[in-house]
């Protein structure tokens, strides 16, 4: 099938790709982190860029908003691209005490309200979960750079202003998922049913039943130890 959401040759694209939601995030990326980073793709201005990070090409793009936004993404990378590795780098929204404002959340694996892999499954529920290696090497990195961090089970939620459920932030903390985000379930599926290697990681943003949130300046602190580990994990690759 031809790609609709990329104009990047496909030598352009490394086989390895950091995708953020937002694609001023991989522009930021980019120009701070990398060496000889050059754009590779526009189209819907979901800018895309390669470069090298300690002598390894990597590309930084971003997957929008939602489960399918970043299923569609995430499908043309793999299939049109031959990317084999994602990682997620992104936001959430934390229900629990133990896992507070600015922690970093590495998603072993991805409970969710939508239907996405369960139509992929036929029927069946499927257990989203990390590539083993990957999620391994984002710990060891999390671990080598001293960033304080959880592993954990996460809510893809297809709602960003969902209903107040107390009872759904019970449940979550019953069976240990202490965050919400909106697509690693998507993206775990997708990376499945297409043969690559996913990986995920959050920084809590939010604190949802204190209704507290990071200021603008501690969300970029926090992001910016987040794309260490992630750049770390793909330099050991």
């Amino acid at each position: 099938m031809p790609a609709f959401v990329f104009n990047a040759e496909p030598e352009d694209v490394s086989d390895t790709v950091i995708m953020p939601g937002d694609p001023l995030r991989a522009k930021y990326i980019a120009e701070t982190y990398l060496d000889d980073a050059r754009q590779i793709t526009d189209v819907r201005n979901m800018l895309g860029f390669t470069g090298h990070y300690e002598g390894k090409r990597i590309t930084i793009v971003g997957h929008g908003m939602g489960i399918p936004s970043a299923t569609l993404y995430c499908s043309e990378l793999i299939l049109e691209y031959g990317v084999k590795r994602l990682i997620r780098v992104g936001s959430c929204g934390t229900i629990s005490d133990k896992v507070p404002l600015r922690s970093l959340v590495i998603a072993m694996g991805a409970s969710t309200d939508s239907n996405c892999n369960r139509i992929r499954f036929k029927g069946h529920d499927f257990a989203a979960i990390a590539d083993f290696n990957l999620l391994e090497n984002l710990v060891n990195a999390a671990r080598t750079l001293k960033v304080e961090h959880h592993v954990a089970n996460v809510f893809t939620s297809d709602y960003f202003y969902p209903p107040e459920n107390t009872e759904m932030w019970a449940t979550m903390e019953k069976y240990n998922v202490p965050v919400v985000e909106m697509e690693i379930a998507g993206i775990y599926g997708t990376a499945a049913e297409y043969g690559a290697a996913a990986a995920a990681m959050c920084t809590v943003s939010d604190d949802i039943k204190n209704s507290k949130a990071l200021t603008v300046e501690e969300r970029q602190t926090s992001f910016d130890e987040m794309i260490k580990v992630a750049l770390r994990t793909v330099a050991q690759l």
